[in-house]
């Protein structure tokens, strides 16, 4: 059977552009009810993705005053989403930087178990001050320490689902998804990661992330063909060229200038405080992605059109439009399916995390318009071929990592 595409839908509260709770139709409150979740979801299952994706951080970010927040623990909302579905995947984002291996494993092993075998974990290394003085703590833990206490926990917890003998689900244990491209990230993601979440504008550097991914797994003894690497691609859809770039602007229009400005600035860990729309970024004060706080990945994506367009910082907040630096592609659903088309065949992705523009209804053009097209072009299943998000993904059992660490390494 020819090689087809893994899509998964990133619910992100009102969707990834960071005005999308004010466009026209939306319920800017929906995402603090479970019924947003759900309803997705089972739309989501019938237009048969492999997956739902959920973020998280282990903080309530000061950004919340300008738009909405993903509000509810992620493992108690895939749950209420596993009892109203049948088939499709469910992928949780949870710190190995604030939380404890043992009782993850429990906790993630059991949600697998009562999932039939459709549970995936996300693995992030937390970034920021605010997470960390929500745990009482003085600062962020430097990023190298970070990515070694996950390597470390991830190892465990594997380790842990492995040595189950009662409450095993049919997937035997659920997939390892990982996030980060920094030089930490992308080893980590060779190491123990099985689906790898990525950030990435060019298709050249896309298909050489992905090659090393599958080099650097072989190097650790893995099977490189079984790495699944998803993209994020946030996704304006219109019927027509028009409509599309109009939504698109609309949704540009509507961005609280104050959160583009603070994620901006968040992300490249400098002040913005007096610079003007139409003044360029101060290039000088960008350190090397490798010596940036925070997250790396979204630092280094940022950076790079920063440096490849040297644009102003209007541009760039509407060039980013709040969504953080996952490539976004405005246009009809056969544009759209132009595009996951070529990146595909060109070996830069073997699916995406697809993260609408606006929850719900950018996801429900997505479904209802640019799946059926992927479908008649026989790049995505009309049909689930199993049951459970490993046989989703075509992913086997990996061995279970050596196991060498005895102890985490204190956060």
């Amino acid at each position: 059977m020819p090689r087809q595409l893994h899509i998964n839908v990133n619910i992100l509260n009102a969707g990834v552009f960071g005005g999308s709770w004010r466009f026209p139709g939306t319920d800017a409150t929906a995402a603090y009810t479970i019924e947003h979740y759900t309803s997705i979801a089972r739309k989501a299952e019938r237009a048969k993705l492999d997956a739902v994706f959920l973020a998280d951080g282990p903080a309530l970010d000061p950004s919340v005053r300008h738009r909405p927040g993903n509000s509810l623990e992620p493992t108690t909302v895939l749950a209420r989403i596993a009892a109203q579905t049948e088939h499709i995947g469910l992928i949780g984002t949870l710190s190995s930087s604030y939380n404890d291996p043992v009782e993850l494993a429990r906790r993630l092993g059991d949600l697998d178990y009562v999932s039939g075998g459709r549970f995936g974990w996300n693995v992030v290394t937390t970034a920021g001050p605010i997470a960390a003085r929500n745990f009482g703590r003085p600062g962020e833990p430097e990023h190298a320490l970070r990515y070694r206490r996950a390597a470390v926990f991830t190892e465990q917890v594997v380790a842990a689902w492995a040595q189950r003998t009662d409450l095993v689900s049919p997937q035997v244990r659920p997939v390892v998804v990982q996030a980060g491209g920094s030089s930490a990230g992308r080893r980590l993601a060779s190491r123990v990661g099985e689906v790898i979440f990525s950030a990435d504008q060019d298709l050249g550097h896309a298909r050489a992330f992905r090659a090393e991914i599958r080099a650097g797994a072989a190097r650790f003894g893995r099977r490189p063909e079984e790495i699944v690497v998803l993209p994020g691609l946030s996704t304006v859809v219109g019927a027509t060229e028009a409509e599309a770039r109009a939504r698109r602007e609309l949704l540009d229009e509507i961005l609280p200038d104050a959160y583009a400005r603070g994620r901006l600035a968040g992300q490249l860990g400098i002040s913005l405080d007096g610079l003007r729309d139409d003044d360029p970024i101060p290039a000088e004060l960008l350190v090397d992605p490798d010596e940036a706080g925070g997250s790396q990945s979204f630092y280094r994506v940022v950076k790079a059109i920063i440096d490849a367009e040297r644009p102003t910082l209007g541009q760039l907040l509407k060039k980013l439009s709040g969504g953080g630096g996952h490539r976004i592609v405005t246009g009809t659903p056969e544009q759209i399916a132009d595009d996951i088309e070529r990146w595909f065949h060109a070996g830069a992705a073997d699916g995406f995390n697809v993260m609408p523009d606006v929850l719900p209804s950018g996801f429900d053009d997505f479904a209802d318009h640019v799946i059926p097209e992927l479908q008649r072009r026989g790049l995505f299943r009309t049909e689930y071929d199993g049951t459970t998000l490993r046989g989703h993904l075509g992913l086997g059992l990996p061995p279970v990592p050596s196991g060498r660490h005895l102890e985490v390494v204190p956060s």
